[in-house]
């Protein structure tokens, strides 16, 4: 197989839009295509060896895989030990999960942790090392496979060959459009969402095996354009992998296909530059991940746009040594030697998989980061153990009817609402069962107030599940109270985070009033229908995770401060001019008012974390919340007998 420079210039136009979507320039907004199209050049170079090799009579598994180890190992194995250097400040939590994402890269299914993970598209995942490595993983599931598959049904002929993958194509291409409807993070990250993307670059290495390449300027130069259309107008709401990444796809096929020394397009990406930075995109795209992970993860609250630029350079310098001194010697079968291949990537994984699972079972060695204080209020910082089964989101959301109802008794409360209702829900249930009475539990991830009004497409899912919530626990004339809680504050006004202590205004007018309307309308639609209702005013937000200012705190067994009382009151001052609108009728429960003294608003106290990260109540902190609820709504327990 000849060397084609505009292959490397292809990389390179696959590795740089993904370097600037992870940097956050919004222009390239769809720079993740760059892997779909690595995708496609990998299957066309892999099955053009293999194929080239078993024609030869020359093919063997172990060289196909020690071909594989000399190109993946070492560049990872390097990156990997840099991330090491700077994991040891990250948090206990934190370090944990990149503990745990050290062993799946190691055992090539760092896609399925992800896939449970995190959202690969939200702020959160952006602060994950290695979460790019999901792509290798696909990569070596997929050649752990084919090859295996071609070696088998070589000897049926090269039309069966193309026929049964053919199939696959198909399937795959099918299985991806269904999931990027009804599971968009399970097509992202998996295998069977992929194949057909290498099998793309497989079809076209068959198609070389029985024609020459033909030089087609109009073909490869809307090869081209294709691949620019994707990165500069898909973005993060566009579903993917589907349909729509037959567009980029097809345009890397094309360029493969059609573009040579004689068109535009191949004289184009055969230039020093796009060749230059093909040669490294191994390595580049290995590094820039873990660059722009730490530097977001310890300057989260800067302006970093200036930092970013700086480090895509230092991104690609590293690229070159690596390649360099690393990629290149590697590759080199006099310096390494297969024994010395396998050997050293067998004591690498070992090493690395030692690391991580150590991380993990110390739980991001929690010990050698706390003291004894810090270590109990920390086992107080809980989740809901109800969340992952009761809270809901998303596509196929939980339909009200199979909604979670706690304990056993009379089915008399619901409770409504986003995430912030999860663990209330929890600990209210507990209070009501000392009399008797069981609750049903109804939230929805990132939902906000969309009752009764049109909402824009990414919330129709909340807006479609608000309606029907709505209208089951109105139905239900045994539900006699009804408990309201949303992140009000963030629908309101928006994240504060990135830009505490400012306070967030991210939130148009016309938006925000209709968000409050909505608000308001369920509180009077419920009141209406007869229920009791009890509306439960947003915790106030902490400035910085709870373990972290737990960490942080000298002696933090009496109190751990977090926000101000007054950044908090400046935060709540359009749900406070607002108050006359809610109905009288409602009962207020306002967690400020045992969370918060008048000069500051507390983490955690006497020895109990109120909240599990920087927002959500832990199960500890909505027990007061529940008392308090209970109190208001008068003696439940002669209420129920």
């Amino acid at each position: 197989m000849h060397y084609r420079r505009e292959i490397d210039g292809l990389r390179a136009l696959a590795v740089t839009p993904v370097i600037l979507f992870h940097a956050g320039y919004p222009t390239f907004s769809g720079g993740f295509i760059g892997v779909d199209i690595f995708f496609v050049i990998s299957g066309y170079l892999i099955t053009s060896i293999i194929f080239f090799d078993i024609e030869a009579n020359k093919f063997s598994l172990i060289n196909f895989y020690e071909r594989r180890a000399r190109r993946i190992l070492p560049a990872l194995f390097v990156v990997i030990f840099a991330c090491l250097l700077f994991a040891g400040s990250l948090l206990p939590s934190d370090l944990k999960n990149f503990s745990k994402s050290i062993v799946a890269v190691n055992f090539f299914v760092s896609n399925l942790f992800f896939f449970k993970q995190c959202n690969y598209f939200a702020p959160d995942a952006e602060l994950s090392p290695l979460l790019h490595t999901w792509s290798l993983a696909v990569e070596e599931q997929y050649y752990l496979l084919f090859p295996i598959f071609l070696v088998i049904v070589w000897r049926l002929g090269f039309h069966w060959i193309v026929s049964l993958l053919a199939g696959v194509f198909l399937i795959s291409i099918s299985i991806a459009q269904w999931t990027s409807i009804k599971s968009p993070a399970f097509g992202f990250f998996m295998l069977p969402t992929r194949i057909w993307e290498l099998l793309t670059g497989a079809f076209i290495a068959f198609y070389f095996t029985r024609s020459n390449q033909t030089a087609n300027q109009s073909l490869s130069f809307i090869g081209l354009l294709l691949i620019i259309y994707s990165i500069f107008f898909f973005d993060n709401k566009t579903p993917f992998p589907s349909l729509y990444t037959l567009i980029p796809t097809m345009g890397a096929g094309l360029i493969i296909l059609f573009a040579t020394p004689q068109t535009f397009v191949g004289k184009l990406l055969s230039c020093k530059l796009f060749v230059g930075i093909g040669l490294i995109s191994y390595s580049a795209y290995l590094w820039h991940q873990p660059l722009f992970a730490f530097a977001k993860y310890y300057h989260w609250n800067e302006a970093i746009n200036l930092l970013m630029t700086y480090l895509i350079g230092l991104t690609f310098i590293l690229a070159y040594v690596t390649w360099k001194y690393i990629e290149t010697p590697f590759r080199n079968k006099q310096l390494f030697s297969r024994k010395k291949i396998f050997t050293y990537g067998f004591i690498g994984s070992v090493f690395f998989v030692t690391i991580g699972l150590s991380g993990y079972f110390t739980h991001g060695f929690l010990n050698f980061k706390s003291t004894v204080n810090q270590r109990a209020i920390l086992e107080t910082a809980t989740s809901s153990p109800k969340r992952n089964l009761c809270h809901t989101g998303g596509t196929n959301y939980l339909k009200p009817k199979d909604a979670c109802e706690y304990h056993q008794g009379v089915l008399s409360w619901a409770t409504f609402g986003d995430s912030h209702n999860v663990e209330l829900s929890y600990a209210l249930a507990d209070e009501l069962k000392k009399s008797g009475a069981m609750l049903k539990h109804f939230s929805f991830s990132s939902c906000i107030p969309t009752y009764s009004r049109q909402v824009l497409d990414n919330y129709k899912n909340c807006a479609d599940w608000t309606d029907e919530a709505v209208e089951y626990i109105s139905k239900k004339k045994d539900i006699k109270n009804v408990v309201i809680s949303y992140r009000i504050h963030a629908a309101l006004s928006g994240i504060y985070e990135v830009k505490y202590p400012m306070i967030a205004n991210q939130t148009g007018e016309i938006e925000r009033e209709q968000r409050w309307t909505s608000y308001i309308n369920i509180l009077r639609y419920f009141v209406s229908q007869g229920k009791n209702v009890v509306l439960v005013i947003q915790a106030p937000e902490l400035p910085k995770s709870i373990e972290e200012l737990v960490l942080k705190s000298i002696e933090p067994i009496d109190e751990v401060l977090g926000v101000s009382r007054s950044w908090w009151d400046e935060r709540s001052k359009y749900l406070n001019t607002r108050r006359h609108d809610i109905p009288k009728e409602v009962i207020i429960v306002d967690p400020a008012k045992f969370f918060c003294n008048e000069s500051n608003c507390f983490a955690a106290r006497s020895g109990i974390a109120y909240y599990f990260d920087n927002n959500h109540m832990s199960v500890a902190g909505a027990r007061l919340v529940a008392k308090e609820i209970t109190k208001n709504i008068g003696n439940v327990s002669k209420q129920y007998k």
